[in-house]
Protein backbone atom coordinates (compact mmCIF):
# COMPACT_ATOMS: atom_id res chain seq x y z
CA UNK A 1 0.00 0.00 0.00
CA UNK A 2 1.39 3.42 -0.94
CA UNK A 3 1.60 5.96 1.81
CA UNK A 4 0.38 9.43 0.80
CA UNK A 5 3.09 12.04 0.40
CA UNK A 6 2.28 14.87 2.76
CA UNK A 7 2.45 18.21 0.98
CA UNK A 8 3.11 21.50 2.75
CA UNK A 9 -0.19 23.15 3.62
CA UNK A 10 -0.62 26.91 3.93
CA UNK A 11 -2.44 27.61 7.18
CA UNK A 12 -5.59 29.67 7.51
CA UNK A 13 -5.63 32.02 10.54
CA UNK A 14 -8.01 30.80 13.22
CA UNK A 15 -9.65 34.22 13.22
CA UNK A 16 -10.97 33.44 9.71
CA UNK A 17 -12.60 30.18 10.84
CA UNK A 18 -16.20 30.42 12.16
CA UNK A 19 -16.80 29.12 15.68
CA UNK A 20 -17.58 25.41 15.76
CA UNK A 21 -16.71 24.87 12.09
CA UNK A 22 -16.06 21.16 11.54
CA UNK A 23 -13.40 19.65 9.26
CA UNK A 24 -14.77 17.72 6.31
CA UNK A 25 -12.77 14.56 6.96
CA UNK A 26 -12.11 11.65 4.61
CA UNK A 27 -14.91 9.46 5.97
CA UNK A 28 -17.59 12.15 5.58
CA UNK A 29 -16.21 13.11 2.16
CA UNK A 30 -16.35 9.47 1.04
CA UNK A 31 -20.03 9.31 2.06
CA UNK A 32 -20.67 12.46 0.05
CA UNK A 33 -18.82 11.06 -2.99
CA UNK A 34 -20.88 7.87 -2.69
CA UNK A 35 -24.01 9.91 -3.46
CA UNK A 36 -22.78 10.94 -6.91
CA UNK A 37 -24.92 9.78 -9.84
CA UNK A 38 -23.78 6.79 -11.94
CA UNK A 39 -21.70 7.33 -15.05
CA UNK A 40 -24.49 6.47 -17.49
CA UNK A 41 -26.26 9.73 -16.56
CA UNK A 42 -23.42 11.63 -18.34
CA UNK A 43 -23.15 14.00 -15.39
CA UNK A 44 -19.36 14.13 -15.60
CA UNK A 45 -18.82 14.44 -19.35
CA UNK A 46 -15.82 16.59 -20.27
CA UNK A 47 -16.52 20.08 -21.54
CA UNK A 48 -14.85 19.55 -24.91
CA UNK A 49 -17.16 16.59 -25.56
CA UNK A 50 -20.15 18.73 -24.64
CA UNK A 51 -18.99 21.40 -27.09
CA UNK A 52 -18.41 18.83 -29.83
CA UNK A 53 -21.84 17.32 -29.24
CA UNK A 54 -23.42 20.75 -29.48
CA UNK A 55 -21.79 21.35 -32.86
CA UNK A 56 -22.98 17.96 -34.11
CA UNK A 57 -26.45 18.84 -32.84
CA UNK A 58 -26.81 21.47 -35.57
CA UNK A 59 -26.14 18.83 -38.24
CA UNK A 60 -28.48 16.37 -36.56
CA UNK A 61 -31.27 18.93 -36.40
CA UNK A 62 -30.93 19.67 -40.12
CA UNK A 63 -31.04 15.96 -40.98
CA UNK A 64 -34.16 15.47 -38.88
CA UNK A 65 -35.84 18.33 -40.73
CA UNK A 66 -35.00 17.12 -44.24
CA UNK A 67 -35.11 13.33 -43.82
CA UNK A 68 -37.85 12.87 -41.21
CA UNK A 69 -39.96 15.84 -42.33
CA UNK A 70 -40.15 17.21 -38.79
CA UNK A 71 -41.03 20.80 -38.01
CA UNK A 72 -37.85 22.89 -37.53
CA UNK A 73 -38.55 23.66 -33.86
CA UNK A 74 -39.12 19.97 -33.04
CA UNK A 75 -35.99 18.91 -34.92
CA UNK A 76 -33.95 21.53 -33.04
CA UNK A 77 -35.33 20.58 -29.61
CA UNK A 78 -34.28 16.92 -29.90
CA UNK A 79 -30.48 17.52 -29.89
CA UNK A 80 -30.97 20.38 -27.41
CA UNK A 81 -32.50 17.83 -25.04
CA UNK A 82 -29.08 16.14 -24.75
CA UNK A 83 -27.40 19.47 -24.01
CA UNK A 84 -29.97 20.17 -21.30
CA UNK A 85 -29.33 16.76 -19.78
CA UNK A 86 -25.60 17.48 -19.63
CA UNK A 87 -25.75 21.02 -18.30
CA UNK A 88 -29.32 21.81 -17.21
CA UNK A 89 -31.06 18.62 -15.99
CA UNK A 90 -33.71 20.82 -14.35
CA UNK A 91 -34.88 21.77 -17.83
CA UNK A 92 -34.50 18.26 -19.29
CA UNK A 93 -36.78 16.72 -16.66
CA UNK A 94 -39.62 19.04 -17.69
CA UNK A 95 -38.97 19.31 -21.42
CA UNK A 96 -38.63 15.57 -22.16
CA UNK A 97 -42.28 14.54 -21.50
CA UNK A 98 -43.56 17.71 -23.16
CA UNK A 99 -41.47 17.00 -26.24
CA UNK A 100 -42.73 13.40 -26.41
CA UNK A 101 -46.31 14.67 -26.60
CA UNK A 102 -45.38 17.34 -29.18
CA UNK A 103 -43.51 14.78 -31.27
CA UNK A 104 -46.45 12.38 -31.39
CA UNK A 105 -49.06 15.08 -32.04
CA UNK A 106 -47.01 16.97 -34.61
CA UNK A 107 -47.01 14.06 -37.05
CA UNK A 108 -49.16 11.06 -36.10
CA UNK A 109 -48.15 9.22 -39.28
CA UNK A 110 -44.43 9.57 -38.67
CA UNK A 111 -42.71 6.20 -39.31
CA UNK A 112 -41.48 4.43 -36.20
CA UNK A 113 -38.02 4.32 -37.71
CA UNK A 114 -37.84 8.01 -36.71
CA UNK A 115 -40.35 8.46 -33.91
CA UNK A 116 -39.37 5.28 -32.04
CA UNK A 117 -35.69 6.18 -31.43
CA UNK A 118 -36.67 9.79 -30.70
CA UNK A 119 -39.18 8.74 -28.01
CA UNK A 120 -36.67 6.31 -26.49
CA UNK A 121 -34.04 9.06 -26.43
CA UNK A 122 -36.43 11.42 -24.66
CA UNK A 123 -37.40 8.79 -22.09
CA UNK A 124 -33.72 8.03 -21.44
CA UNK A 125 -32.88 11.71 -20.93
CA UNK A 126 -35.84 12.12 -18.56
CA UNK A 127 -34.71 9.14 -16.45
CA UNK A 128 -31.09 10.34 -16.40
CA UNK A 129 -32.16 13.88 -15.43
CA UNK A 130 -34.36 12.55 -12.62
CA UNK A 131 -31.51 10.38 -11.28
CA UNK A 132 -29.10 13.33 -11.37
CA UNK A 133 -31.48 15.63 -9.52
CA UNK A 134 -32.18 12.96 -6.90
CA UNK A 135 -28.42 12.51 -6.45
CA UNK A 136 -28.09 16.26 -5.90
CA UNK A 137 -30.49 16.05 -2.99
CA UNK A 138 -28.49 13.22 -1.41
CA UNK A 139 -25.22 15.14 -1.87
CA UNK A 140 -26.70 18.18 -0.16
CA UNK A 141 -28.07 16.11 2.73
CA UNK A 142 -24.70 14.45 3.37
CA UNK A 143 -22.85 17.77 3.17
CA UNK A 144 -25.26 19.25 5.73
CA UNK A 145 -24.74 16.21 7.96
CA UNK A 146 -20.97 16.71 7.75
CA UNK A 147 -21.40 20.37 8.78
CA UNK A 148 -23.29 19.25 11.89
CA UNK A 149 -25.71 22.17 11.80
CA UNK A 150 -22.94 24.79 12.15
CA UNK A 151 -23.67 27.89 10.06
CA UNK A 152 -22.10 31.32 9.61
CA UNK A 153 -22.76 34.52 7.73
CA UNK A 154 -21.36 34.48 4.20
CA UNK A 155 -18.49 36.96 3.67
CA UNK A 156 -19.17 39.57 1.02
CA UNK A 157 -22.90 38.90 0.96
CA UNK A 158 -23.57 42.65 0.72
CA UNK A 159 -21.40 43.14 -2.36
CA UNK A 160 -22.70 43.62 -5.88
CA UNK A 161 -23.46 40.25 -7.47
CA UNK A 162 -21.93 39.67 -10.92
CA UNK A 163 -22.76 35.96 -11.19
CA UNK A 164 -24.57 35.08 -14.40
CA UNK A 165 -24.21 38.48 -16.08
CA UNK A 166 -22.13 37.13 -18.98
CA UNK A 167 -24.40 34.15 -19.61
CA UNK A 168 -27.51 36.33 -19.50
CA UNK A 169 -26.01 38.73 -22.03
CA UNK A 170 -24.79 35.90 -24.26
CA UNK A 171 -28.18 34.20 -24.05
CA UNK A 172 -29.95 37.36 -25.10
CA UNK A 173 -27.70 37.80 -28.14
CA UNK A 174 -28.09 34.17 -29.23
CA UNK A 175 -31.86 34.25 -28.77
CA UNK A 176 -32.17 37.38 -30.93
CA UNK A 177 -29.84 35.91 -33.56
CA UNK A 178 -31.87 32.70 -33.69
CA UNK A 179 -35.10 34.64 -34.02
CA UNK A 180 -33.64 36.63 -36.93
CA UNK A 181 -32.65 33.41 -38.72
CA UNK A 182 -36.16 32.00 -38.27
CA UNK A 183 -37.92 35.19 -39.41
CA UNK A 184 -35.71 35.60 -42.49
CA UNK A 185 -35.80 31.92 -43.50
CA UNK A 186 -38.54 32.64 -46.04
CA UNK A 187 -36.16 34.84 -48.06
CA UNK A 188 -34.19 31.84 -49.30
CA UNK A 189 -35.11 30.50 -52.75
CA UNK A 190 -34.48 26.80 -52.16
CA UNK A 191 -36.84 24.81 -49.95
CA UNK A 192 -33.92 23.05 -48.26
CA UNK A 193 -32.30 26.41 -47.55
CA UNK A 194 -35.51 27.70 -45.97
CA UNK A 195 -35.80 24.63 -43.75
CA UNK A 196 -32.10 24.78 -42.90
CA UNK A 197 -32.25 28.44 -41.91
CA UNK A 198 -35.34 27.90 -39.75
CA UNK A 199 -33.85 24.81 -38.08
CA UNK A 200 -30.51 26.47 -37.33
CA UNK A 201 -32.38 29.52 -36.07
CA UNK A 202 -34.44 27.41 -33.66
CA UNK A 203 -31.29 25.63 -32.50
CA UNK A 204 -29.40 28.89 -31.90
CA UNK A 205 -32.40 30.35 -30.09
CA UNK A 206 -32.49 27.20 -27.95
CA UNK A 207 -28.82 27.70 -27.09
CA UNK A 208 -29.66 31.27 -26.13
CA UNK A 209 -32.49 30.17 -23.86
CA UNK A 210 -30.12 27.61 -22.30
CA UNK A 211 -27.53 30.29 -21.58
CA UNK A 212 -30.22 32.59 -20.17
CA UNK A 213 -31.52 29.82 -17.90
CA UNK A 214 -28.01 29.00 -16.71
CA UNK A 215 -27.24 32.63 -15.95
CA UNK A 216 -30.52 33.27 -14.13
CA UNK A 217 -30.33 30.02 -12.15
CA UNK A 218 -26.71 30.61 -11.14
CA UNK A 219 -27.51 34.17 -10.11
CA UNK A 220 -30.51 33.06 -8.01
CA UNK A 221 -28.49 30.37 -6.24
CA UNK A 222 -25.63 32.78 -5.54
CA UNK A 223 -28.06 35.38 -4.18
CA UNK A 224 -29.83 32.78 -2.01
CA UNK A 225 -26.48 31.74 -0.52
CA UNK A 226 -25.94 35.21 0.94
CA UNK A 227 -29.43 35.81 2.33
CA UNK A 228 -29.02 33.63 5.44
CA UNK A 229 -26.21 31.98 7.41
CA UNK A 230 -24.79 29.10 5.36
CA UNK A 231 -23.38 25.73 6.47
CA UNK A 232 -19.59 25.79 6.80
CA UNK A 233 -16.91 23.11 6.43
CA UNK A 234 -13.13 23.14 6.78
CA UNK A 235 -11.44 21.80 3.63
CA UNK A 236 -8.20 21.95 1.66
CA UNK A 237 -8.05 23.69 -1.72
CA UNK A 238 -5.54 24.31 -4.47
CA UNK A 239 -5.55 25.95 -7.89
CA UNK A 240 -5.12 23.56 -10.80
CA UNK A 241 -3.36 24.19 -14.11
CA UNK A 242 -6.66 25.27 -15.73
CA UNK A 243 -7.17 28.05 -13.13
CA UNK A 244 -10.04 26.17 -11.47
CA UNK A 245 -10.01 25.32 -7.76
CA UNK A 246 -9.83 21.72 -6.57
CA UNK A 247 -11.41 20.95 -3.18
CA UNK A 248 -10.11 18.12 -0.96
CA UNK A 249 -11.10 16.65 2.39
CA UNK A 250 -9.51 18.44 5.35
CA UNK A 251 -7.24 15.46 6.13
CA UNK A 252 -6.23 14.71 2.51
CA UNK A 253 -2.78 16.30 2.90
CA UNK A 254 -1.47 14.19 0.02
CA UNK A 255 -4.05 15.68 -2.39
CA UNK A 256 -5.00 12.15 -3.45
CA UNK A 257 -8.75 12.54 -4.00
CA UNK A 258 -10.18 15.81 -5.31
CA UNK A 259 -13.89 15.93 -4.44
CA UNK A 260 -15.01 18.61 -6.87
CA UNK A 261 -13.81 21.56 -8.89
CA UNK A 262 -15.25 25.06 -9.03
CA UNK A 263 -14.27 28.32 -10.70
CA UNK A 264 -13.68 31.09 -8.17
CA UNK A 265 -13.16 34.86 -8.36
CA UNK A 266 -11.52 36.92 -5.65
CA UNK A 267 -14.07 39.37 -4.24
CA UNK A 268 -11.31 41.87 -3.44
CA UNK A 269 -10.24 42.29 -7.08
CA UNK A 270 -10.62 45.93 -8.07
CA UNK A 271 -10.48 46.46 -11.78
CA UNK A 272 -10.51 50.22 -11.32
CA UNK A 273 -6.97 50.07 -9.97
CA UNK A 274 -5.55 48.69 -13.22
CA UNK A 275 -4.57 52.13 -14.46
CA UNK A 276 -2.51 52.75 -11.33
CA UNK A 277 -0.33 49.74 -12.17
CA UNK A 278 0.92 51.17 -15.43
CA UNK A 279 3.60 53.85 -15.67
CA UNK A 280 3.98 56.46 -18.35
CA UNK A 281 5.97 54.13 -20.61
CA UNK A 282 3.22 51.53 -20.74
CA UNK A 283 5.08 49.08 -18.49
CA UNK A 284 2.86 47.14 -16.12
CA UNK A 285 3.82 46.89 -12.43
CA UNK A 286 6.15 43.94 -12.93
CA UNK A 287 6.32 42.65 -9.37
CA UNK A 288 2.56 42.06 -9.06
CA UNK A 289 2.04 41.02 -12.66
CA UNK A 290 4.91 38.53 -12.55
CA UNK A 291 3.38 36.69 -9.62
CA UNK A 292 -0.01 36.54 -11.33
CA UNK A 293 1.19 35.47 -14.76
CA UNK A 294 3.70 32.98 -13.42
CA UNK A 295 0.80 30.95 -12.05
CA UNK A 296 -1.05 31.15 -15.37
CA UNK A 297 1.98 30.05 -17.39
CA UNK A 298 2.74 26.91 -15.40
CA UNK A 299 1.13 23.48 -15.64
CA UNK A 300 1.98 22.71 -12.03
CA UNK A 301 -0.93 23.02 -9.55
CA UNK A 302 -0.64 25.53 -6.73
CA UNK A 303 0.06 24.70 -3.09
CA UNK A 304 -2.52 23.16 -0.79
CA UNK A 305 -4.25 25.76 1.37
CA UNK A 306 -6.56 25.50 4.34
CA UNK A 307 -9.99 26.94 3.61
CA UNK A 308 -13.53 27.32 4.89
CA UNK A 309 -16.31 26.35 2.49
CA UNK A 310 -19.56 28.34 2.80
CA UNK A 311 -22.59 26.56 1.37
CA UNK A 312 -23.47 22.87 1.01
CA UNK A 313 -21.63 21.50 -2.05
CA UNK A 314 -23.54 19.46 -4.62
CA UNK A 315 -23.64 19.19 -8.40
CA UNK A 316 -24.55 22.68 -9.65
CA UNK A 317 -24.25 24.47 -6.28
CA UNK A 318 -22.84 27.95 -5.66
CA UNK A 319 -20.26 28.41 -2.88
CA UNK A 320 -18.00 30.97 -1.22
CA UNK A 321 -14.47 29.98 -0.15
CA UNK A 322 -12.23 31.72 2.40
CA UNK A 323 -8.71 30.31 2.03
CA UNK A 324 -5.16 30.96 3.19
CA UNK A 325 -3.21 33.45 1.11
CA UNK A 326 -0.29 32.14 -0.94
CA UNK A 327 2.01 34.93 0.28
CA UNK A 328 2.97 35.15 3.94
CA UNK A 329 1.46 38.15 5.70
CA UNK A 330 -1.36 38.64 3.18
CA UNK A 331 -4.97 38.46 4.44
CA UNK A 332 -7.08 35.39 3.62
CA UNK A 333 -8.62 35.19 0.16
CA UNK A 334 -12.39 35.57 -0.05
CA UNK A 335 -13.63 34.06 -3.32
CA UNK A 336 -17.08 33.56 -4.83
CA UNK A 337 -17.95 30.89 -7.37
CA UNK A 338 -18.29 32.05 -10.97
CA UNK A 339 -19.54 28.66 -12.11
CA UNK A 340 -21.34 25.68 -10.59
CA UNK A 341 -19.72 23.01 -8.43
CA UNK A 342 -18.63 20.05 -10.59
CA UNK A 343 -18.19 16.85 -8.51
CA UNK A 344 -15.51 14.37 -9.57
CA UNK A 345 -16.39 10.66 -9.44
CA UNK A 346 -13.72 8.15 -8.47
CA UNK A 347 -12.67 7.42 -12.05
CA UNK A 348 -12.44 11.08 -13.02
CA UNK A 349 -10.42 11.84 -9.89
CA UNK A 350 -7.96 9.03 -10.69
CA UNK A 351 -7.57 10.27 -14.26
CA UNK A 352 -7.02 13.81 -12.99
CA UNK A 353 -4.29 12.70 -10.57
CA UNK A 354 -2.66 10.56 -13.28
CA UNK A 355 -2.72 13.49 -15.70
CA UNK A 356 -1.08 15.67 -13.04
CA UNK A 357 1.70 13.12 -12.56
CA UNK A 358 2.19 12.87 -16.32
CA UNK A 359 2.49 16.66 -16.54
CA UNK A 360 5.04 16.63 -13.73
CA UNK A 361 7.03 14.00 -15.63
CA UNK A 362 6.92 16.06 -18.83
CA UNK A 363 8.02 19.13 -16.89
CA UNK A 364 10.96 17.20 -15.41
CA UNK A 365 12.01 16.05 -18.90
CA UNK A 366 11.66 19.61 -20.18
CA UNK A 367 13.87 20.92 -17.40
CA UNK A 368 16.48 18.28 -18.28
CA UNK A 369 16.39 19.48 -21.89
CA UNK A 370 16.71 23.09 -20.73
CA UNK A 371 19.75 22.24 -18.62
CA UNK A 372 21.33 20.50 -21.60
CA UNK A 373 20.72 23.47 -23.89
CA UNK A 374 21.98 25.82 -21.19
CA UNK A 375 25.25 23.91 -21.23
CA UNK A 376 25.32 24.33 -25.03
CA UNK A 377 24.74 28.08 -24.61
CA UNK A 378 27.57 28.27 -22.05
CA UNK A 379 29.97 26.56 -24.45
CA UNK A 380 28.89 28.86 -27.28
CA UNK A 381 29.42 31.93 -25.09
CA UNK A 382 32.89 30.74 -24.08
CA UNK A 383 33.79 29.90 -27.68
CA UNK A 384 32.48 33.11 -29.21
CA UNK A 385 33.27 35.39 -26.31
CA UNK A 386 29.59 36.27 -25.94
CA UNK A 387 29.95 38.73 -28.81
CA UNK A 388 27.86 38.08 -31.93
CA UNK A 389 24.10 38.08 -32.03
CA UNK A 390 22.32 34.71 -32.03
CA UNK A 391 19.60 33.76 -34.48
CA UNK A 392 16.87 31.10 -34.63
CA UNK A 393 14.64 30.68 -37.68
CA UNK A 394 12.11 28.43 -39.39
CA UNK A 395 13.34 24.95 -40.27
CA UNK A 396 12.30 21.94 -42.28
CA UNK A 397 9.41 21.11 -39.93
CA UNK A 398 7.84 24.54 -40.45
CA UNK A 399 8.19 24.30 -44.22
CA UNK A 400 6.63 20.85 -44.32
CA UNK A 401 3.71 22.23 -42.30
CA UNK A 402 3.19 25.06 -44.81
CA UNK A 403 3.31 22.64 -47.76
CA UNK A 404 0.75 20.38 -46.06
CA UNK A 405 -1.59 23.33 -45.44
CA UNK A 406 -1.32 24.48 -49.07
CA UNK A 407 -2.05 20.97 -50.36
CA UNK A 408 -5.08 20.77 -48.08
CA UNK A 409 -6.31 24.10 -49.46
CA UNK A 410 -5.95 22.82 -53.02
CA UNK A 411 -7.86 19.67 -52.10
CA UNK A 412 -10.66 21.73 -50.54
CA UNK A 413 -11.09 23.63 -53.82
CA UNK A 414 -10.81 20.60 -56.10
CA UNK A 415 -14.53 19.83 -56.13
CA UNK A 416 -15.79 23.42 -56.26
CA UNK A 417 -16.83 25.44 -59.30
CA UNK A 418 -18.57 28.67 -60.13
CA UNK A 419 -18.99 31.40 -57.55
CA UNK A 420 -18.38 29.10 -54.58
CA UNK A 421 -14.89 28.29 -55.91
CA UNK A 422 -13.90 31.96 -55.69
CA UNK A 423 -15.68 32.63 -52.39
CA UNK A 424 -14.01 29.68 -50.65
CA UNK A 425 -10.72 30.35 -52.45
CA UNK A 426 -10.71 34.00 -51.36
CA UNK A 427 -11.33 33.00 -47.75
CA UNK A 428 -8.58 30.39 -47.78
CA UNK A 429 -6.23 32.81 -49.51
CA UNK A 430 -6.83 35.50 -46.89
CA UNK A 431 -6.08 33.02 -44.11
CA UNK A 432 -2.94 31.91 -45.92
CA UNK A 433 -1.68 35.46 -46.40
CA UNK A 434 -2.18 36.21 -42.70
CA UNK A 435 -0.87 32.95 -41.19
CA UNK A 436 1.58 31.20 -43.52
CA UNK A 437 4.37 33.84 -43.67
CA UNK A 438 4.89 33.57 -39.93
CA UNK A 439 5.35 29.80 -40.22
CA UNK A 440 7.45 29.88 -43.37
CA UNK A 441 9.99 32.56 -42.43
CA UNK A 442 9.84 33.29 -38.70
CA UNK A 443 13.03 34.48 -37.03
CA UNK A 444 14.15 35.37 -33.50
CA UNK A 445 17.35 37.37 -33.01
CA UNK A 446 19.06 37.79 -29.64
CA UNK A 447 21.51 40.64 -29.10
CA UNK A 448 22.73 42.82 -26.25
CA UNK A 449 19.45 44.77 -26.17
CA UNK A 450 17.10 41.78 -26.01
CA UNK A 451 15.05 39.73 -28.46
CA UNK A 452 13.83 40.74 -31.92
CA UNK A 453 10.86 38.98 -33.55
CA UNK A 454 10.18 39.07 -37.26
CA UNK A 455 6.56 40.01 -38.05
CA UNK A 456 4.45 40.98 -41.07
CA UNK A 457 5.42 44.62 -40.64
CA UNK A 458 8.66 45.51 -38.91
CA UNK A 459 10.51 43.48 -36.30
CA UNK A 460 9.30 43.86 -32.72
CA UNK A 461 11.62 44.07 -29.72
CA UNK A 462 11.56 42.87 -26.09
CA UNK A 463 14.29 44.05 -23.71
CA UNK A 464 15.82 41.31 -21.58
CA UNK A 465 14.32 42.81 -18.42
CA UNK A 466 10.84 42.98 -19.95
CA UNK A 467 10.56 39.31 -20.98
CA UNK A 468 7.62 37.60 -19.32
CA UNK A 469 7.84 34.15 -20.84
CA UNK A 470 9.61 32.26 -23.60
CA UNK A 471 8.42 28.67 -23.70
CA UNK A 472 7.46 25.72 -25.83
CA UNK A 473 4.08 24.48 -24.63
CA UNK A 474 2.67 21.57 -26.56
CA UNK A 475 2.96 22.41 -30.25
CA UNK A 476 3.42 26.16 -29.71
CA UNK A 477 6.56 28.26 -29.26
CA UNK A 478 5.58 31.58 -27.75
CA UNK A 479 7.10 34.67 -26.21
CA UNK A 480 5.52 37.58 -24.38
CA UNK A 481 6.50 40.75 -22.56
CA UNK A 482 5.38 42.65 -19.48
CA UNK A 483 4.99 45.68 -21.72
CA UNK A 484 1.35 46.32 -22.56
CA UNK A 485 2.23 47.44 -26.10
CA UNK A 486 3.84 44.16 -27.14
CA UNK A 487 1.55 41.64 -28.82
CA UNK A 488 2.33 38.03 -27.93
CA UNK A 489 4.43 36.27 -30.56
CA UNK A 490 3.86 32.59 -31.31
CA UNK A 491 4.37 29.93 -33.94
CA UNK A 492 2.98 26.39 -34.02
CA UNK A 493 4.11 23.17 -35.63
CA UNK A 494 3.34 19.44 -35.53
CA UNK A 495 4.63 17.36 -32.68
CA UNK A 496 4.58 13.67 -31.73
CA UNK A 497 5.61 13.30 -28.05
CA UNK A 498 5.62 9.47 -28.20
CA UNK A 499 8.14 9.62 -31.07
CA UNK A 500 10.34 12.03 -29.13
CA UNK A 501 10.29 9.75 -26.08
CA UNK A 502 10.96 6.60 -28.11
CA UNK A 503 14.01 7.93 -29.97
CA UNK A 504 15.20 10.51 -27.45
CA UNK A 505 14.54 13.42 -29.82
CA UNK A 506 14.27 17.08 -28.84
CA UNK A 507 11.70 19.18 -30.69
CA UNK A 508 13.27 22.21 -32.45
CA UNK A 509 10.97 24.58 -30.57
CA UNK A 510 12.16 23.12 -27.25
CA UNK A 511 15.77 23.81 -28.27
CA UNK A 512 14.96 27.42 -29.12
CA UNK A 513 13.07 28.02 -25.86
CA UNK A 514 15.78 26.35 -23.78
CA UNK A 515 18.64 28.38 -25.28
CA UNK A 516 16.77 31.68 -25.00
CA UNK A 517 15.82 30.93 -21.39
CA UNK A 518 19.47 30.21 -20.58
CA UNK A 519 20.42 33.68 -21.88
CA UNK A 520 17.48 35.33 -20.15
CA UNK A 521 18.36 33.84 -16.76
CA UNK A 522 22.14 34.33 -17.03
CA UNK A 523 23.28 37.72 -18.41
CA UNK A 524 26.80 36.33 -18.90
CA UNK A 525 25.48 34.15 -21.74
CA UNK A 526 23.88 37.00 -23.67
CA UNK A 527 25.44 38.42 -26.82
CA UNK A 528 27.35 41.66 -26.27
CA UNK A 529 26.95 42.99 -29.81
CA UNK A 530 23.99 44.84 -31.28
CA UNK A 531 22.21 43.26 -34.24
CA UNK A 532 21.59 45.02 -37.52
CA UNK A 533 18.69 45.03 -39.94
CA UNK A 534 19.93 42.08 -42.04
CA UNK A 535 20.34 39.93 -38.93
CA UNK A 536 16.87 40.76 -37.61
CA UNK A 537 15.29 40.24 -41.01
CA UNK A 538 12.90 42.41 -42.95
CA UNK A 539 9.17 42.41 -42.38
CA UNK A 540 7.28 39.40 -43.68
CA UNK A 541 4.91 41.40 -45.88
CA UNK A 542 6.83 40.56 -49.13
CA UNK A 543 6.33 36.87 -48.35
CA UNK A 544 2.63 37.53 -47.72
CA UNK A 545 2.31 39.37 -51.05
CA UNK A 546 4.05 36.54 -52.91
CA UNK A 547 1.73 33.95 -51.33
CA UNK A 548 -1.34 36.04 -52.17
CA UNK A 549 -0.31 36.56 -55.81
CA UNK A 550 0.57 32.88 -56.29
CA UNK A 551 -2.73 31.75 -54.78
CA UNK A 552 -4.77 34.22 -56.85
CA UNK A 553 -3.02 33.10 -60.03
CA UNK A 554 -3.66 29.45 -59.23
CA UNK A 555 -7.30 30.21 -58.44
CA UNK A 556 -7.85 31.93 -61.80
CA UNK A 557 -5.64 29.93 -64.14
CA UNK A 558 -5.84 26.35 -62.89
CA UNK A 559 -8.93 24.29 -63.83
Amino acid sequence: MNNPVQQPVLRLPESAVPDGCRPWDGAQAARWAGALPPGWTLAHLRMRLVFGGTCLGVIGAFWLTTLADLKPFVAALLPLQILWLLRRPEVARVSAPVLVVVLLLQRPGLPWVWSGPAVLLLIATWVAAAVRLHARGRQRERALAAAGGVTAGVPGADRRLERGAFLIGLGGVLTVLGAVLVVTSGLWQSGDDRLGSATVGCFVAGLGVTALASGVLGRRRAAALGRAPAPVLRVLVRDDAAADTEVFAADDVGALRPLFTVSLLDMDDDEDEDEDDVDGDGVVDEEELAALLKGLDTDVPGPLREAVLYGAPYDGAEVVVVSAAQEAGDPPLVERSTGPVRPLPEGAARRRIAAGKAKAGREARRQAVYEERRAVAVLAAVRDGGGPARRWSAGWLDRITVVAVVLWGCYALAGESGVWRYVIGAGLGLLGVCLLPGHLAWRITADAAGLWFRRLGRSRHIAWDHIRVVECKGTELRADSYRAGFEEWSVSGPRWPWLERKFGLIHPYERVAAEINAMWQDPALRPTAESGGPERGRGLWPVAVAIGVAWAAALVLLP
